[in-house]
């Protein structure tokens, strides 16, 4: 039996093993306790959960979030999302062939019970950075909280993110890994007496007499009464149309993240990336650090929208970036196994004969993410007061997200009466910054300098962070307080000198400084750097191979020191030697080479016509050309597409597609203003009918 498990990774550490036994048509397999079922099945190497009951295509995962329902599967008769259900130990479960049918159960067998009801000052909608946030600014006020969140663990995407977070290191825990900062953030929520937390429990809907119905962990149905609610509900990937787009093995970063850095699965040997904002970007570096293959990575744009110091790091292992490329199709039978990209024109469409073709099992889609807002705009519908934080309410960093959290508790606070004081203009200021996109690029500045001990500053874009300022035992390098976008200097100072204490080092999150010494000898100096990737083979004497920011080779030289900080867990140091004239210019040190994969030699694959095979309802499985073709006979009432072709009436409520419908109105030239868009469903999680009346089915024991 094949295993797909992580047992070994560079920052995450589970000695957990699988010990309970799940049975996939039948077969027995092994997951671990209190895990998902999609993660289980990947984690078995099943990639393919069902067939669509339309056209009997494969289905996989796309989201892992609850968004969609291309997980779907029947288990112990039910159907469940795989991505969201916990698999139980003796549980059953086999595909969702055809349309799922449900079990033949006694009504005797079923019990009812009054629906609860729940009165609370604040209900938050969302545990992730910026309701964490906005829960301890509230709790400390003594406001009575009510916080939910739909998953078994609080934090949101901080509980994926590995790596160490920008912006303020006062303000919102910059230098610190995003694993961490959730840890934190929950520790202090949960000490506030004033908060109650639900995990495991889904707000379905609004309701016009101001209740929010939500589902408490899996089983009682219950109206909360708030005073104000606040919606930090986080964002969902925006989704990209193209020939192949539905094929199992095409998913979006959050999905692969999960499967990664939350269940340490490794979904796939080979993986392409299409987008390069920090979500693409830093997915890709994840992968890296799970022993994952990288293709490469294409962007449409000119030049990658990310922070630069996280393509750096994908440069300095390897891994080539397509700019001014899109993603033309996806190849494969049950799977994909090829990707096609082609070179775009300055309108972004691609240009015939540019194709390129590349091996890959996994396509992840991060262009993009749009506000989970509905909860927001039935609240005002209905006139319930309600806020908005994080990327709920604006599309940016977690950093941003955190302070958003903080602005809107205390706004919420001042609304219910407490005594505490207006929000200072300050805070506004700050969070325009931690929302800040990168700004300029400079050229990388050679130092000539050649004597003592001081850190190099790879770091060449205005961007907000300071930690490197801020862990600086005697102040020498400086960020402007101002605003942190800034690039960060080095204070030469000839009364007190840098001391080589490789704070700076250790705790940047863009793996962007080196130390330097030059006081050992005339002809070599020692280059200490950062190195976040699997080291376990690394030992002294060890001939290694460095780059400078950009990527590229500057030789192969020997290790001196490998040495772990602490205080900055899963951050190695590496020492090496090397010529004094290259000292400054080495940013990175290259142990696990992606290696440049060669395209086959294939032109002529796209065609004009290809976008319209591309799937823009997932749930009903409805073409661009389908939709097209109706938009082009004058509709301009989704509502009538949605009655002809049933695009958004599937069960993930048009999450997914109304943006993708929006896209094509636009492509055709008609501004979406001329659009009449569909009503939002008034339950936006779909659940059975049964839930909302407390009937609960019971097994054999009576139990529940």
């Amino acid at each position: 039996m094949t295993d797909y498990r992580i047992t070994s990774h560079p920052i995450l550490h589970d000695n957990s093993l699988p010990t309970l036994t799940f049975y996939w048509n039948d077969q027995p397999f092994l997951a671990k306790p209190g895990e998902m079922i999609a993660s289980a099945l990947y984690a078995n190497g099943i990639r393919i959960f069902g067939h669509h009951p339309k056209d009997d295509a494969p289905q996989g995962i796309f989201c892992a979030n609850g968004q969609c329902a291309q997980c779907m599967v029947i288990a112990d008769g039910l159907p469940v999302k795989a991505c969201m259900t916990a698999v139980r130990s003796d549980m059953r479960i086999m595909p969702a062939k055809g349309l799922p049918a449900l079990p033949e159960v006694p009504m005797q067998a079923y019990s009812s019970a009054p629906v609860l009801e729940y009165a609370v000052e604040v209900l938050i909608i969302g545990g992730g950075p910026a309701g964490l946030s906005a829960a301890k600014q509230l709790g400390e006020q003594g406001v009575q909280v009510l916080l939910i969140d739909d998953k078994s663990k609080l934090g949101g995407k901080l509980v994926l993110q590995t790596h160490r977070f920008f912006g303020s290191k006062e303000a919102v825990y910059a230098g610190t890994r995003g694993i961490d900062i959730a840890l934190e953030l929950e520790e202090q929520v949960r000490a506030l007496l004033s908060v109650n937390i639900w995990i495991s429990s889904t707000a379905l809907g609004i309701f016009e007499d101001h209740t929010v119905g939500v589902l408490r962990e899996g089983s009682d149905y219950v109206l909360v009464h708030p005073e104000v609610l606040l919606v930090a509900t986080g964002a969902r990937e925006k989704s990209l149309a193209f020939a192949g787009n539905t094929l199992p093995g095409v998913y979006g970063a959050g999905a692969f993240q999960t499967l990664v850095n939350r269940d340490l699965v490794k979904p796939c040997q080979d993986l392409f990336i299409v987008g390069c904002g920090n979500v693409g970007l830093i997915a890709g570096y994840h992968a890296i650090q799970a022993g994952i293959h990288v293709a490469g990575l294409v962007e449409a744009a000119p030049q990658c929208g990310g922070y630069k110091v996280h393509q750096d790091k994908l440069a300095r292992s390897g891994v080539p970036i397509y700019t001014s490329h899109t993603v033309v199709e996806a190849l494969g039978k049950d799977h994909i196994e090829k990707v096609v990209i082609a070179q775009v024109d300055e309108h972004f469409q691609p240009i015939p004969g540019t194709e390129k073709i590349f091996s890959c099992d996994t396509l992840l889609i991060a262009v993009g993410l749009d506000p989970v807002n509905e909860f927001t705009r039935k609240a005002q519908e209905v006139g319930l007061p309600v806020f908005a934080a994080g990327d709920a309410n604006e599309i940016a960093e977690a950093s941003a997200a955190i302070f958003s959290g903080k602005i809107v508790g205390t706004q919420i606070a001042e609304l219910l009466g407490k005594p505490i004081e207006t929000v200072p203009q300050e805070w506004y200021r700050i969070e325009e910054i931690l929302k800040s996109k990168p700004g300029k690029t400079f050229a990388e500045i050679p130092f000539s300098e050649t004597k003592g001990v001081f850190p190099v500053l790879h770091c060449t874009q205005e961007i907000p962070c300071d930690p490197c300022a801020n862990i600086c035992p005697r102040n020498l390098i400086y960020v402007n307080p101002e605003d942190i976008r800034s690039l960060p200097h080095f204070l030469q100072d000839d009364q007190k000198g840098c001391t080589g204490c490789l704070r700076c080092v250790a705790v940047c999150p863009g793996l962007a400084i080196t130390l330097v010494d030059f006081r050992k000898s005339q002809e070599f100096a020692q280059v200490s750097l950062p190195y976040e990737l699997q080291a376990d083979n690394l030992k002294i004497g060890d001939l290694v191979e460095v780059t400078n920011t950009d990527g590229e080779s500057l030789g192969c030289f020997p290790v001196l020191k490998v040495r772990q900080m602490p205080a900055f867990s899963g951050t190695t140091i590496v020492t090496i030697e090397v010529p004094i004239e290259l000292a400054t210019r080495i940013a990175g040190l290259r142990l696990i080479a992606q290696g440049k994969p060669e395209p086959f030699d294939q032109v002529g694959a796209f065609s004009e016509n290809l976008d319209d095979e591309a799937y823009i309802c997932r749930c009903e499985r409805v073409k661009a050309g389908e939709i097209r073709s109706l938009i082009r006979a004058g509709m301009r009432d989704i509502n009538q597409i949605k009655a002809l072709t049933r695009v958004s009436m599937g069960s993930c409520g048009g999450k997914t597609c109304l943006s993708l419908i929006k896209r094509l109105y636009q492509a055709e030239g008609i501004p979406l203003s001329e659009v009449t868009e569909p009503p939002v469903r008034p339950v936006f999680v779909e659940v059975p009918l049964a839930v909302l009346a407390n009937i609960k089915l019971e097994d054999e024991e009576g139990e529940r």
